[in-house]
C-alpha cells in the first residue's frame, strides 16, 4: 500500500480503508461502465483514473463493462474507441471485456422473480400517461389502473412482451414501489421496455431491453463489485439500486458511492451536445483536436501522463465546482516541458539572406533538450539563406524588442550572431527578404570584442527545411460556460482553428504521430495522426508555451 499512501487521499479511499480494516472486504473490485453511444471525453477520464487507479493502488481489479441496454444509440465503433482510450490512458481491465448484455438472461430471470413476489407489473399506460400519473416534485403520483394485476396475469403479459406481441410503447414492466415517494425515481420506475432493435452483441434475440437502473446494480452484484462509483446525478438512483438488490435472490450486495462530476470551463460534456457538434459538422469529427474527447486530446498531442496528472490534481469530492481550462493546459505544458524534444519551426516565414556566408551548408549540433543532456543532440543544417519568423524582424524598434532590427544584432538559436543591413518589400509594403551578415567567430560563444547580444531567434535552413502545415488550435468556445447559453453553438470560437503554412527543420521528417515536440519559442506541437503525410507534414499545436488566456481574462 505504500504507493497508494503516497497519493492524495479522498473520501472514497477513506471508505475503502475502513472497509478493509473492518474486514467488510478482503479485496477491492471496481468497474468502469460506459454506455457505447459516443466517444469518451475528459469527464470520463476522471472516472477511469478513479476506478482503475483505486484497483491498482489496492492491488484489486477493475472491470470494463459496457452498459449496452439501449441499442438504438450504440454501435461497435464506440465500443472499439472506448477500449482504445482506456488502454491509451495506461490502464488494463481485469479479464475479458464485459457487457451488460452478457447478463440479459439472468436479468430476465430476476424480473420474473420480482413479478412472482408481487413487486413488478406489466403497464399498459402510454408513455405520456405514465409521466402524468407519476406526479410532480410537489404532488404525489397516482396508481396505474394496471398496478393490481395478479402475478399470473403479469407473468403471461411479460412473456408476451418478450415474444414480441406488444408494439413499442404499448407495454412495459414497472417496479411496484411507492407512487407517493418524495424521490421520483422510486415512483414505480420502468424496468423493461419493448424495442424492436438489432443489438450489436445479442443480435435479434431480444425485443425487450432492461433499463439502466435495473441492469446496473445487478451487473455490479454479478461481477462482485465492492465499490460502485458514479457521479452525483445518480445519488437519488441509489435508493432504487439498493431496492432492487434487496428484493432479488443474489449473493453479493455492492454499495454505490457518488462523487462530483468534472465541470470544465470553455467546453461541453454532454454527449448530446458533443454529438450535435459532430452531426452538424461544427467540428471535424469526434477526434477533432478542439474537442475534449480522449481521442481529440490524443490527436492534439496531450499525453496520457498529463491527463492522469490532471485527474489527480483536481481530486475527488462531493462538491460540484468548475475547473479552469488553464489547469488542464498546465498539466500538459509541464509534462511536455520536461519530456518533449526541442526542434525549430517557422510558421510565418520571411527569408534571411546571409551575404557573407559562402561556404555552403554547415551542419551544427543542437541539443534535443536544454536540461536533459541524456536526450542527445541533433544535426541542424545552416546555410546562406534561412527562414525566420516575420514577427522577429522590424526595421526599427525600441529597446524592449529583443529580436532582429536593421543595423542591430541578434543570435540565431544554436548558431551565429547576425546583423541586419537592409530588406526588400513587396508592392504592398510587406517585408519579404532581410539581408544580413554573420560573425563566423560566434558559434557557441560570445563575440570576441566583448559586445553584448541579448536577443535570440529561431530559424530553419531554406534549402533543407521541410514545408509543413501548422494547425493552431484554441478553445472551442468563447465563453466559460457554453452549456448555459440559449444556443451553445452560437458561442463557438471562430478563431479556434487557424492554419499557417511554414517550414520545419529536416529532423522532423520521420517524427511519429502524436509525439510531443517543443518548437522553440513557438509552442508544443505534434504530428497529426490522420492528415499528415511524409510529403505533406501537418502539425497540431497542443498548447502554447505560456497561458495566453490569463491576459485575455484579465487574470
Amino acid at each position: 500500500m505504500s504507493d497508494a499512501e503516497a497519493r492524495p487521499t479522498n473520501f472514497i479511499r477513506q471508505i475503502i480503508d475502513k472497509d478493509l480494516a473492518e474486514g467488510k472486504h478482503t479485496a477491492i473490485v471496481t468497474r468502469f461502465p460506459p454506455e457505447p453511444n459516443g466517444y469518451l471525453h475528459i469527464g470520463h477520464a476522471k472516472s477511469i483514473c478513479l476506478n482503475f487507479g483505486i484497483a491498482q493502488d489496492y492491488q484489486g481489479e477493475c472491470n470494463l463493462r459496457f452498459d449496452d441496454t439501449n441499442p438504438e444509440k450504440e454501435n461497435v465503433e464506440y465500443v472499439a474507441s472506448i477500449k482504445r482510450d482506456v488502454q491509451w490512458l495506461g490502464f488494463d481491465w481485469a479479464g475479458e471485456v464485459r457487457y451488460s448484455s452478457n447478463y440479459f438472461d439472468k436479468l430476465y430471470g430476476y424480473a420474473i422473480e420480482l413479478i412472482k413476489k408481487g413487486l413488478a407489473y406489466v403497464e399498459e399506460l402510454t408513455p405520456d400517461e405514465i409521466r402524468e400519473y407519476r406526479g410532480t416534485l410537489t404532488a404525489p403520483g397516482k396508481h396505474s389502473p394496471y398496478r393490481e394485476r395478479t402475478v399470473e396475469e403479469n407473468l403471461a403479459l411479460f412473456e408476451k412482451m418478450r415474444a414480441g406481441e406488444f408494439e413499442e410503447g404499448k407495454a412495459c414492466l414497472r417496479a411496484k414501489i411507492d407512487m407517493a415517494s418524495p424521490f421520483m425515481v422510486m415512483r414505480d420506475p420502468v424496468l423493461y421496455r419493448v424495442r424492436f432493435v438489432h443489438h450489436h452483441q445479442t443480435g435479434d434475440k431480444w425485443c425487450i431491453y432492461p433499463m439502466y437502473d435495473f441492469t446496473h446494480c445487478i451487473s455490479d452484484a454479478l461481477e462482485g463489485i465492492t465499490h460502485s462509483l458514479c457521479t452525483l446525478e445518480f445519488q437519488d438512483n441509489r435508493r432504487l439500486y439498493d431496492w432492487v438488490l434487496e428484493n432479488i435472490t443474489i449473493d453479493c450486495t455492492p454499495h454505490q458511492y457518488e462523487f462530483s462530476r468534472l465541470n470544465l470551463e470553455y467546453t461541453v460534456m454532454s454527449k448530446r451536445k458533443l454529438n450535435q457538434l459532430v452531426e452538424e459538422q461544427l467540428v471535424n469529427g469526434w477526434d477533432d483536436p478542439r474537442m475534449l474527447t480522449i481521442s481529440g486530446l490524443r490527436r492534439r498531442g496531450y499525453t496520457p501522463a498529463s491527463i492522469r496528472e490532471f485527474c489527480q490534481r483536481i481530486g475527488v469530492t462531493k462538491q460540484d465546482n468548475t475547473i479552469e481550462m488553464s489547469s488542464l493546459e498546465s498539466c500538459v505544458r509541464d509534462d511536455l516541458n520536461d519530456n518533449a524534444p526541442r526542434a525549430m519551426a517557422v510558421l510565418d516565414p520571411i527569408k534571411l539572406v546571409i551575404e557573407n556566408k559562402t561556404d555552403g551548408v554547415e551542419w551544427l549540433d543542437a541539443p534535443n533538450h536544454p536540461n536533459q543532456p541524456e536526450m542527445g543532440t541533433r544535426q541542424v543544417p545552416f546555410s546562406s539563406e534561412i527562414w525566420i519568423e516575420r514577427e522577429d524582424f522590424r526595421e526599427s524598434a525600441n529597446k524592449k524588442y529583443k529580436r532582429l532590427v536593421l543595423d542591430k544584432e541578434v543570435r540565431l538559436r544554436n548558431a551565429y550572431v547576425v546583423k541586419a543591413e537592409r530588406c526588400d518589400k513587396d508592392e504592398d509594403g510587406n517585408i519579404t527578404t532581410v539581408y544580413c551578415r554573420y560573425d563566423p567567430d560566434t558559434l557557441g560563444k560570445d563575440p570576441a570584442d566583448g559586445r553584448k547580444v541579448k536577443g535570440v531567434i529561431h530559424w530553419v535552413s531554406a534549402d533543407k527545411a521541410l514545408p509543413a502545415e501548422f494547425r493552431l488550435y484554441d478553445r472551442l468556445f468563447t465563453v466559460p460556460n457554453p452549456a448555459s447559453a440559449d444556443n451553445f453553438a452560437e458561442t463557438i470560437n471562430p478563431e479556434s482553428l487557424q492554419v499557417q503554412q511554414g517550414y520545419v527543420e529536416p529532423s522532423m521528417q520521420n517524427a511519429p504521430a502524436e509525439k510531443g515536440y517543443q518548437f522553440e519559442r513557438t509552442g508544443y506541437f505534434c504530428v497529426d495522426n490522420k492528415d499528415s503525410q511524409p510529403d505533406a507534414l501537418v502539425f497540431n499545436r497542443t498548447v502554447s508555451l505560456r497561458d495566453t488566456w490569463a491576459k485575455i481574462e484579465g487574470k
